[in-house]
């Protein structure tokens, strides 16, 4: 089964919402709805790479994708639906801008143009934010112009 133009994902977990938690022996769910995009599985294990195109993500790595992947909605007449990329049998189609993020070998690698920065902590006790503002240190990257780890400006 491989897709021309999409990777064909399932979530991690089989489950499209990461909105319970156990709270000793009991089950606790956090939201009911489908609107918030907070509660949204965007964990992904890769079934099936696409036919065309060149990439690095190969088949069992696990992506980080777009939140409507897994999402369901509502239609107008407030009948509930998968979102256009679902498939069959709890797989998806994923275009390749969807994937932010691929873990190959234990290790997270950004996807083509995307570009992960992690906050840098202020140390001045007396400014109300607790990060530096506009300074950023790379987490991940796939470019070549610039490397993790290196300090950037916004």
């Amino acid at each position: 089964m491989k897709s021309v133009g999409y990777f064909i994902v399932k979530p991690l977990n089989d489950s499209r919402y990461n909105n319970k938690i156990k709270v000793g022996d009991k089950e606790l769910i956090l939201n009911s709805d489908n609107y918030q995009n907070k509660f949204v599985n965007r964990h992904a294990k890769v079934l099936s790479i696409q036919r065309v195109g060149e990439n690095k993500i190969k088949a069992g790595d696990e992506v980080i994708i777009h939140h409507n992947i897994f999402r369901r909605w509502k239609d107008i007449k407030g009948i509930e639906k998968n979102s256009k990329s679902y498939y069959k049998d709890n797989m998806y189609f994923v275009s390749s801008d969807q994937v932010f993020l691929y873990k190959n070998k234990d290790t997270w690698k950004a996807n083509e143009e995307f570009c992960f920065l992690k906050p840098i902590k202020s140390n001045d006790k007396f400014n109300k934010h607790k990060q530096q503002q506009l300074l950023n240190i790379i987490k991940y990257t796939e470019t070549y112009l610039i490397k993790a780890g290196e300090k950037i400006s916004n």
